[in-house]
C-alpha cells in the first residue's frame, strides 16, 4: 500500500511543486509535501496482483463499551425522530438504493430544503482523519455527526442538541441503550454523536472484486476489468487522486488533501462559486477545492461530484479523463489523458470492480 500511495503522493507534489526551488517544500493545502523520487513502475500492475495495496484495519482505541456504543448508534442512525421536525434521519441521505451516498443532486435536508452540497458514499467513513465533509471542516465524525444533525440535514437546531438528545434518550426504549452504553451519565449531544460515529465507524468496506484481486483471486476482475485497472494505475491518472486502497488519495491522510476538478465552476459568476476549502483555510489557493470522494461503490451511487451535476458515471469519468473544467484554480493533476472510447469502458468496468457487496441494515427501532 505505502508503495502506491507513494506513487500518487510524488504526482500531486510534482504537479504542485514544478515552480518552486528543489528544496523549498509545498506548504499548500493539500500537498503532500517532499518526497522521495517515485518506485520504478509496473508495466501492468493488474499483473502482479501480489503488489496492490490491501485495506488496513481501522485502528480504534480499547473501549470495553463499544459494542454497546454501536448498537445504540445503529438505532439512531435510522430514526427520525433525532431530527427537527421528524422528518429526516442519517439514513435519509445514505440508503442503500443509492450506494449510500445521496439520491438527489443536493442533499435534501428537514423540511425537503434542498442543501448546498450532494450526500457522499460514507463507506470506510471512519478512515478519515480531521477530514470530514467535502470541505475538511469536521475533525472527526463525531463533529460531523453535530454538524449533520444540529445543521440542515436534520434540521435540530445547533443550540437545541443537548435538549434534544435528553428528549431522545427519555424514550422507554433507549433509556437501557444509553444506559448499557454511557451508564448513568446524563445524556446531551455528546454521547448521541459519539454513538452514531461508532456506528459509522462499522461501515468498513474491503471485500469488493479489487479487493479480492489483490488478495490473490485472479478471476475476480475480468479481462476488461483489468485493463481498466493499469489504466487506473497508469495512462489515467486516476491513483494521483484516488489511491487504492482507499480509492482516495485524501482518506487516511491526517487534514486530507484537496483538488479543484473545475466542477462547480462553468458558467457561474465567480462570486457564486462554491469555494470549498477555501471557506475553511481563508487561502485563496483553496479555492474551489474539493476533497476527492473514494471511489468504492461509485457505480452504484449516481449522481457524481460535490454539486451532483454528473448523472451518468461514464459521463463522470469522462470530465476527469479529459482534464476537469478550466477555470482560475484548476489542478495541474487534471490533464487531458487523451483515452479512446475503448479505454474509458475499461476504466469504467474496472470501477464496477469496487462495487461493495455489504449495506446498512435497518433495526428496529425503540
Amino acid at each position: 500500500m505505502k508503495r502506491w500511495l507513494a506513487v500518487a503522493l510524488v504526482l500531486t507534489t510534482a504537479c504542485k511543486g514544478k515552480d518552486k526551488k528543489p528544496d523549498q517544500p509545498d506548504k499548500g493545502s493539500g500537498s503532500a509535501g517532499s518526497a522521495a523520487a517515485p518506485p520504478e513502475p509496473m508495466a501492468r500492475p493488474s499483473q502482479n496482483p501480489g503488489s496492490l495495496p490491501q485495506m488496513p484495519a481501522l485502528e480504534l482505541a480499547d473501549d470495553p463499551k463499544r459494542a454497546q456504543k454501536i448498537e445504540l448508534g445503529h438505532a439512531l442512525f435510522f430514526d427520525k425522530r433525532l431530527s427537527g421536525n421528524n422528518d429526516r434521519a442519517c439514513y435519509s441521505c445514505h440508503k442503500n438504493e443509492d450506494g449510500n451516498g445521496g439520491h438527489d443532486k443536493l442533499a435534501m435536508g428537514s423540511g425537503d430544503k434542498p442543501l448546498t452540497r450532494h450526500s457522499p458514499v460514507i463507506w470506510n467513513v471512519g478512515y478519515y482523519k480531521n477530514s470530514l465533509y467535502w470541505d475538511g471542516r469536521a475533525k472527526d465524525l463525531e463533529a460531523n455527526a453535530k454538524g449533520a444533525w444540529g445543521g440542515g440535514n436534520m434540521g435540530a437546531g445547533a443550540d437545541n442538541l443537548d435538549k434534544k438528545a435528553a428528549e431522545i434518550a427519555a424514550i422507554a426504549g433507549y433509556k437501557k441503550l444509553f444506559a448499557d452504553a454511557y451508564g448513568a451519565t446524563e445524556i446531551k449531544q455528546d454521547q448521541v454523536a459519539n454513538a452514531l460515529a461508532e456506528y459509522m465507524r462499522t461501515l468498513v468496506c474491503k471485500d469488493t472484486a479489487y479487493d479480492k484481486y489483490a488478495a490473490g483471486d485472479k478471476t475476480a476482475l475480468s479481462d476488461q476489468q483489468q485493463k481498466g485497472l493499469d489504466l487506473f494505475m497508469g495512462k489515467g491518472g486516476c491513483v494521483a487522486c484516488h489511491a487504492p486502497p482507499f480509492f482516495s488519495t485524501a482518506m487516511n491522510v491526517e487534514g486530507g488533501i484537496y483538488f479543484n476538478a473545475g466542477i462547480g465552476t462553468q458558467g457561474v459568476p465567480e462570486d457564486k462559486v462554491d469555494i470549498g476549502r477555501q471557506k475553511v483555510t481563508n487561502e485563496a489557493k483553496d479555492w474551489a477545492k474539493f476533497k476527492p470522494p473514494s471511489l468504492r461503490n461509485v457505480a452504484k451511487s449516481a449522481p457524481y461530484f460535490h454539486d451532483g451535476s454528473v448523472d451518468k458515471l461514464e459521463d463522470a469519468v469522462k470530465v476527469m479523463a479529459s482534464g476537469g473544467i478550466k477555470n482560475k484554480n484548476l489542478d495541474p493533476l487534471l490533464q487531458d489523458r487523451t483515452l479512446s472510447a475503448e479505454e474509458l469502458a475499461d476504466l469504467v468496468a474496472f470501477l464496477g470492480g469496487l462495487d461493495c457487496p455489504g449495506k446498512l441494515e435497518e433495526p428496529k427501532l425503540p
